[in-house]
């Protein structure tokens, strides 16, 4: 009897474990989420992919991903050896931010169209884009609540989504049709706009400090 009881404490007990791992992942992954904000760069994808002629998703995946992981595992000893802080890491991200915002709500072409998707999948596709400062930073920053394996799993889910959301980037286009796409795409370029400044602002006062 005494062995039952201990018995089904110890599943209760792990039982608890893994609600509580469940939940801290869900959380994670949602925080993630909504930093990449992956839907809201939809007009802006499209946009670059009518410019670049089309985008590779799965490089574009791949290379904002091993950032993710990188700045998880070694972000703040990277950016130390660059001889660069947190704060300057966030302002340069905002500042290519603002740049893609104002081609959107401008319709003016600051990044030079070269056809070329290969050479704008890093930048500004896998950052600032997906793997922007803001994600970046979260990413550092979890961990001091969150263990990392909690954090590279919520990363991995995160990449899938951004992969799916690549690849339907001509059936999402067909669903918005034109003026659809014209109007959401100015709609979300204010939005990056009020982002880059709120970072750009947030950072620069940890600079002054």
């Amino acid at each position: 009897m005494a062995k039952y009881k201990a018995s089904c404490k110890h599943h209760i007990f792990a039982a608890q474990i893994v609600y509580m791992k469940f939940n801290e992942l869900l959380t994670v992954t949602f925080t993630l989420f909504a930093v990449i904000d992956i839907l809201g760069s939809v007009p802006l994808l499209v946009s670059l992919k009518a410019k670049l002629g089309g985008i590779n998703s799965l490089k574009a995946t791949l290379i904002s991903g091993g950032l993710m992981i990188l700045f998880l595992f070694v972000g703040q000893q990277f950016l130390n050896i660059l001889g660069v802080d947190v704060h300057s890491f966030a302002i340069g991200g905002s500042i290519l931010i603002f740049i893609l915002g104002l081609e959107m709500v401008l319709g003016i072409e600051f990044f030079r169209s070269d056809k070329n998707a290969k050479a704008s999948t890093a930048v500004p596709i896998a950052f600032p884009l997906i793997a922007g400062s803001g994600t970046l930073t979260t990413v550092m920053s979890l961990k001091a609540n969150y263990d990392e394996l909690t954090i590279l799993i919520a990363i991995l889910i995160n990449l899938v989504i951004v992969y799916i959301v690549l690849k339907s980037l001509n059936l999402i286009e067909k669903l918005l049709g034109p003026a659809g796409l014209i109007v959401v795409r100015k709609f979300f370029g204010v939005i990056l706009l009020a982002i880059a400044v709120k970072i750009f602002t947030e950072n620069a006062k940890g600079l002054m400090k």
